[in-house]
Protein backbone atom coordinates (compact mmCIF):
# COMPACT_ATOMS: atom_id res chain seq x y z
CA UNK A 1 0.00 0.00 0.00
CA UNK A 2 1.09 4.14 -0.64
CA UNK A 3 2.12 5.75 2.18
CA UNK A 4 -1.27 7.30 2.00
CA UNK A 5 -4.69 5.51 1.27
CA UNK A 6 -8.46 6.89 0.58
CA UNK A 7 -10.69 5.54 3.13
CA UNK A 8 -12.23 2.89 0.65
CA UNK A 9 -8.46 1.48 0.05
CA UNK A 10 -7.99 1.56 3.44
CA UNK A 11 -10.79 -0.78 3.97
CA UNK A 12 -10.61 -2.93 1.35
CA UNK A 13 -6.76 -3.56 2.56
CA UNK A 14 -7.51 -4.02 6.74
CA UNK A 15 -10.56 -6.91 5.18
CA UNK A 16 -7.83 -8.27 3.06
CA UNK A 17 -5.38 -8.51 6.33
CA UNK A 18 -8.42 -9.43 9.00
CA UNK A 19 -10.39 -11.75 6.62
CA UNK A 20 -7.77 -14.67 7.44
CA UNK A 21 -7.55 -14.53 11.34
CA UNK A 22 -11.68 -12.68 12.50
CA UNK A 23 -14.88 -13.80 11.82
CA UNK A 24 -15.73 -10.24 11.59
CA UNK A 25 -12.85 -8.74 9.49
CA UNK A 26 -15.41 -6.00 7.93
CA UNK A 27 -16.94 -4.85 11.31
CA UNK A 28 -13.14 -4.84 12.82
CA UNK A 29 -11.84 -2.82 10.13
CA UNK A 30 -14.45 -0.39 10.07
CA UNK A 31 -14.52 0.14 14.24
CA UNK A 32 -10.88 0.66 14.13
CA UNK A 33 -10.72 3.46 10.96
CA UNK A 34 -13.83 5.28 12.80
CA UNK A 35 -11.89 5.25 15.58
CA UNK A 36 -8.36 6.72 13.87
CA UNK A 37 -11.00 9.07 12.09
CA UNK A 38 -12.96 10.26 15.40
CA UNK A 39 -15.63 9.74 12.75
CA UNK A 40 -19.13 7.64 12.69
CA UNK A 41 -19.84 4.43 10.47
CA UNK A 42 -21.69 6.24 8.36
CA UNK A 43 -19.07 8.43 7.38
CA UNK A 44 -16.73 6.26 5.74
CA UNK A 45 -19.17 5.40 3.30
CA UNK A 46 -20.24 9.10 2.71
CA UNK A 47 -16.92 10.24 1.93
CA UNK A 48 -15.03 7.80 0.76
CA UNK A 49 -12.58 8.92 -1.52
CA UNK A 50 -11.24 11.65 1.36
CA UNK A 51 -7.41 10.57 1.63
CA UNK A 52 -6.55 9.64 5.47
CA UNK A 53 -3.43 11.72 6.80
CA UNK A 54 -0.32 10.35 6.60
CA UNK A 55 -0.88 10.08 10.73
CA UNK A 56 -3.86 8.51 10.13
CA UNK A 57 -2.78 5.74 7.85
CA UNK A 58 0.08 4.83 10.26
CA UNK A 59 -2.12 4.48 13.02
CA UNK A 60 -4.66 2.10 11.43
CA UNK A 61 -1.67 0.08 9.97
CA UNK A 62 -0.68 -0.45 13.61
CA UNK A 63 -4.55 -1.02 14.99
CA UNK A 64 -4.95 -3.69 12.18
CA UNK A 65 -1.86 -5.41 13.12
CA UNK A 66 -2.50 -5.51 16.89
CA UNK A 67 -5.88 -6.88 15.94
CA UNK A 68 -4.48 -9.72 12.89
CA UNK A 69 -2.08 -10.86 16.32
CA UNK A 70 -5.76 -11.28 17.98
CA UNK A 71 -5.71 -8.64 20.44
CA UNK A 72 -9.63 -7.70 21.06
CA UNK A 73 -11.14 -4.28 19.12
CA UNK A 74 -12.00 -3.21 22.61
CA UNK A 75 -8.85 -3.47 23.95
CA UNK A 76 -7.21 -1.83 20.57
CA UNK A 77 -9.72 1.50 21.04
CA UNK A 78 -9.55 0.78 24.61
CA UNK A 79 -13.67 1.19 24.57
CA UNK A 80 -16.77 -1.02 24.38
CA UNK A 81 -20.17 -0.16 24.67
CA UNK A 82 -22.86 -1.58 26.82
CA UNK A 83 -26.35 -0.99 27.26
CA UNK A 84 -26.27 2.02 24.88
CA UNK A 85 -23.23 3.41 27.12
CA UNK A 86 -19.29 3.58 26.19
CA UNK A 87 -17.21 1.58 28.97
CA UNK A 88 -13.58 2.24 29.17
CA UNK A 89 -12.12 -1.51 28.78
CA UNK A 90 -8.15 -2.87 29.39
CA UNK A 91 -7.08 -6.41 30.46
CA UNK A 92 -7.60 -5.90 33.58
CA UNK A 93 -10.82 -7.94 33.72
CA UNK A 94 -13.37 -8.73 30.85
CA UNK A 95 -14.71 -7.02 28.19
CA UNK A 96 -19.09 -6.80 28.46
CA UNK A 97 -20.58 -8.77 26.32
CA UNK A 98 -23.87 -8.15 24.55
CA UNK A 99 -25.26 -11.20 26.70
CA UNK A 100 -25.08 -9.89 29.95
CA UNK A 101 -27.15 -7.34 28.81
CA UNK A 102 -30.69 -9.77 29.57
CA UNK A 103 -29.50 -9.72 32.94
CA UNK A 104 -29.44 -6.04 33.18
CA UNK A 105 -32.97 -6.30 31.37
CA UNK A 106 -34.42 -8.96 33.54
CA UNK A 107 -33.09 -6.91 37.05
CA UNK A 108 -34.94 -4.00 35.84
CA UNK A 109 -38.02 -6.14 34.99
CA UNK A 110 -38.05 -6.89 38.79
CA UNK A 111 -40.72 -5.42 41.18
CA UNK A 112 -38.04 -3.37 43.26
CA UNK A 113 -38.62 -0.46 45.13
CA UNK A 114 -37.34 2.93 43.59
CA UNK A 115 -34.73 2.94 46.86
CA UNK A 116 -33.89 -0.68 46.41
CA UNK A 117 -30.48 -1.68 47.83
CA UNK A 118 -28.62 -3.67 45.29
CA UNK A 119 -25.07 -5.54 45.31
CA UNK A 120 -23.11 -6.43 41.84
CA UNK A 121 -20.25 -9.04 42.80
CA UNK A 122 -17.28 -9.12 40.56
CA UNK A 123 -18.74 -5.83 38.80
CA UNK A 124 -15.29 -5.71 36.47
CA UNK A 125 -15.61 -2.54 34.37
CA UNK A 126 -18.31 -1.88 36.45
CA UNK A 127 -20.86 -2.46 33.35
CA UNK A 128 -24.06 -3.98 35.28
CA UNK A 129 -24.27 -1.79 38.56
CA UNK A 130 -23.63 1.29 36.25
CA UNK A 131 -26.30 -0.13 33.36
CA UNK A 132 -28.73 -0.61 36.42
CA UNK A 133 -28.01 3.39 37.95
CA UNK A 134 -28.41 4.53 34.79
CA UNK A 135 -31.80 3.69 34.26
CA UNK A 136 -32.75 3.69 38.18
CA UNK A 137 -30.84 6.77 39.75
CA UNK A 138 -32.55 5.80 43.23
CA UNK A 139 -31.58 2.56 43.77
CA UNK A 140 -28.50 2.16 46.26
CA UNK A 141 -26.13 0.01 44.49
CA UNK A 142 -23.02 -1.35 45.67
CA UNK A 143 -20.29 -3.15 43.51
CA UNK A 144 -17.49 -4.78 44.43
CA UNK A 145 -14.77 -6.61 42.88
CA UNK A 146 -11.59 -8.50 44.34
CA UNK A 147 -9.28 -6.86 42.12
CA UNK A 148 -7.98 -3.77 42.65
CA UNK A 149 -7.23 -2.96 38.67
CA UNK A 150 -10.38 -3.39 38.15
CA UNK A 151 -11.67 -1.50 40.78
CA UNK A 152 -10.19 1.51 39.82
CA UNK A 153 -11.50 0.40 36.25
CA UNK A 154 -14.93 0.46 37.10
CA UNK A 155 -14.17 3.69 39.35
CA UNK A 156 -13.51 5.79 36.01
CA UNK A 157 -16.50 4.16 34.67
CA UNK A 158 -18.62 5.70 37.21
CA UNK A 159 -16.92 9.19 36.84
CA UNK A 160 -16.86 8.96 33.20
CA UNK A 161 -20.59 8.16 33.12
CA UNK A 162 -21.11 10.87 35.85
CA UNK A 163 -23.24 7.71 37.79
CA UNK A 164 -21.15 8.99 41.78
CA UNK A 165 -24.47 7.46 43.45
CA UNK A 166 -22.76 3.93 42.70
CA UNK A 167 -20.15 2.67 45.74
CA UNK A 168 -17.37 0.85 44.23
CA UNK A 169 -15.30 -1.14 46.72
CA UNK A 170 -12.10 -3.66 47.01
CA UNK A 171 -13.51 -7.25 48.28
CA UNK A 172 -13.02 -11.10 47.91
CA UNK A 173 -16.99 -11.93 47.39
CA UNK A 174 -19.14 -10.62 50.02
CA UNK A 175 -15.82 -9.62 52.34
CA UNK A 176 -16.56 -6.01 52.06
CA UNK A 177 -20.86 -5.84 53.00
CA UNK A 178 -20.47 -7.72 56.16
CA UNK A 179 -24.02 -7.25 58.38
CA UNK A 180 -25.59 -5.34 54.89
CA UNK A 181 -28.29 -6.35 53.80
CA UNK A 182 -29.80 -6.32 50.04
CA UNK A 183 -33.07 -6.50 47.89
CA UNK A 184 -31.01 -7.45 44.60
CA UNK A 185 -27.92 -9.37 44.17
CA UNK A 186 -26.39 -9.75 40.83
CA UNK A 187 -23.54 -11.54 39.50
CA UNK A 188 -21.44 -12.37 36.27
CA UNK A 189 -19.17 -14.41 37.62
CA UNK A 190 -16.11 -16.81 36.45
CA UNK A 191 -18.31 -19.90 35.35
CA UNK A 192 -15.93 -21.31 32.32
CA UNK A 193 -14.73 -24.60 32.80
CA UNK A 194 -11.18 -24.36 33.48
CA UNK A 195 -10.33 -27.27 30.95
CA UNK A 196 -12.55 -25.40 28.12
CA UNK A 197 -10.86 -25.70 24.88
CA UNK A 198 -12.19 -22.35 23.91
CA UNK A 199 -9.81 -20.50 26.37
CA UNK A 200 -7.18 -20.63 23.87
CA UNK A 201 -9.55 -19.05 20.91
CA UNK A 202 -10.69 -15.64 20.32
CA UNK A 203 -10.75 -12.65 22.52
CA UNK A 204 -10.60 -14.37 25.52
CA UNK A 205 -6.69 -15.18 25.41
CA UNK A 206 -6.34 -11.42 25.92
CA UNK A 207 -8.44 -11.66 29.12
CA UNK A 208 -7.90 -12.69 32.86
CA UNK A 209 -8.43 -16.41 33.19
CA UNK A 210 -9.53 -15.58 37.02
CA UNK A 211 -12.23 -13.90 35.30
CA UNK A 212 -13.09 -16.37 33.29
CA UNK A 213 -12.35 -19.65 34.45
CA UNK A 214 -14.18 -21.27 37.80
CA UNK A 215 -13.25 -24.92 39.54
CA UNK A 216 -15.76 -27.83 39.49
CA UNK A 217 -16.26 -28.07 35.52
CA UNK A 218 -17.16 -23.85 36.19
CA UNK A 219 -19.74 -24.23 38.59
CA UNK A 220 -17.45 -23.18 42.11
CA UNK A 221 -18.35 -19.72 42.48
CA UNK A 222 -21.59 -19.88 40.77
CA UNK A 223 -22.53 -21.92 43.93
CA UNK A 224 -19.97 -20.21 46.63
CA UNK A 225 -22.50 -17.14 45.33
CA UNK A 226 -25.64 -18.70 45.65
CA UNK A 227 -24.93 -20.43 48.88
CA UNK A 228 -23.37 -16.85 50.72
CA UNK A 229 -25.88 -14.77 49.38
CA UNK A 230 -28.50 -15.99 51.60
CA UNK A 231 -26.74 -14.41 54.36
CA UNK A 232 -27.39 -10.88 52.43
CA UNK A 233 -30.47 -10.81 51.06
CA UNK A 234 -33.70 -9.40 52.76
CA UNK A 235 -37.11 -11.86 52.90
CA UNK A 236 -38.31 -11.31 49.66
CA UNK A 237 -34.47 -10.62 47.69
CA UNK A 238 -34.08 -11.70 44.82
CA UNK A 239 -30.74 -13.42 43.32
CA UNK A 240 -29.69 -13.35 39.65
CA UNK A 241 -26.76 -14.53 38.39
CA UNK A 242 -25.47 -14.95 34.72
CA UNK A 243 -23.72 -18.54 33.64
CA UNK A 244 -23.00 -20.71 30.96
CA UNK A 245 -25.80 -21.85 28.41
CA UNK A 246 -26.04 -25.63 29.42
CA UNK A 247 -25.44 -24.87 32.70
CA UNK A 248 -28.83 -23.15 33.40
CA UNK A 249 -30.58 -26.65 35.02
CA UNK A 250 -27.70 -27.42 37.13
CA UNK A 251 -27.46 -23.60 38.82
CA UNK A 252 -31.74 -23.82 38.90
CA UNK A 253 -31.56 -27.34 41.04
CA UNK A 254 -28.94 -25.50 43.20
CA UNK A 255 -30.99 -22.47 44.12
CA UNK A 256 -33.84 -25.00 44.64
CA UNK A 257 -31.39 -27.36 46.76
CA UNK A 258 -30.29 -24.16 48.86
CA UNK A 259 -33.87 -23.19 49.69
CA UNK A 260 -34.68 -20.26 47.05
CA UNK A 261 -38.04 -20.20 45.55
CA UNK A 262 -39.63 -19.06 42.46
CA UNK A 263 -36.35 -19.65 40.45
CA UNK A 264 -36.24 -19.70 36.71
CA UNK A 265 -34.08 -19.03 33.75
CA UNK A 266 -33.86 -16.55 31.15
CA UNK A 267 -32.83 -16.76 27.84
CA UNK A 268 -30.78 -14.38 26.06
CA UNK A 269 -31.06 -12.50 22.74
CA UNK A 270 -29.46 -15.68 21.07
CA UNK A 271 -31.90 -17.86 22.93
CA UNK A 272 -29.64 -19.43 24.82
CA UNK A 273 -30.15 -19.89 28.38
CA UNK A 274 -28.09 -17.26 30.19
CA UNK A 275 -28.79 -16.28 33.81
CA UNK A 276 -31.06 -17.91 36.20
CA UNK A 277 -32.91 -16.01 39.75
CA UNK A 278 -34.32 -17.32 42.66
CA UNK A 279 -36.30 -15.27 45.94
CA UNK A 280 -35.17 -15.92 49.19
CA UNK A 281 -38.32 -16.54 50.90
CA UNK A 282 -40.34 -14.35 53.28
Amino acid sequence: MASQSSISEALQWAFAVLNETSESAHVDAEVLLTQCLNKNRSYLYTWPEKALSVEQWQQFQAMVAKRQKGMPVAHIVGEREFWSLPFIVNDSTLIPRPDTEILVETALNLPLADNAKVLDLGTGTGAIALALASERPNWRITALDKVEDAVMLAKANRDNLNLPQVDILLSDWFSAVENRDFNLIVSNPPYIDEEDEHLSQGDVRFEPQSALTAAEQGYADLYHIAGCAKKYLVPGGQLLVEHGYQQALAVRNKLIELGYVDVATVRDFGSNDRCTLGRWPG
